[in-house]
């Protein structure tokens, strides 16, 4: 069956094609890698797994997250800087809580 034209006409009972998503388009984990990023500055420990959990959705589904990735290395960075801080400052407080020991002792003549 043609048309006059000589084109065939279109068959509406076809089945349609899937398109790929296009560029730039949401993927399972983008938003939450964002979100995981963004907590990683502020929250170290609750961005990094948030971050971590993005990027296992993303990577499921065949798509690579640098959003999260980034996440995953700063939450890193800074709760190991977290910890290094609070062992410094547990370490300063004693010094100086055993200095002020001292130098009571010394006025009071003990």
């Amino acid at each position: 069956m043609t048309d006059t034209s000589g084109q065939q006409p279109v068959n509406y009972n076809a089945p349609q094609g899937s398109y790929p998503p296009a560029a730039g388009g949401d993927f399972p984990g983008k938003t939450l890698g964002i979100v995981g990023l963004v907590c990683a500055i502020l929250f170290s420990v609750v961005g990094l797994i948030i971050s971590i959990i993005a990027n296992n959705q993303s990577k499921k589904a065949g798509f690579k997250n640098t959003p999260a990735f980034v996440g995953i290395i700063i939450g890193i960075i800074t709760t190991i800087g977290t910890i290094i801080s609070i062992i410094a400052s547990i370490a300063m407080l004693a010094t100086v809580s055993t200095q002020l020991q001292n130098y009571s002792n010394v006025l009071l003549g003990f």
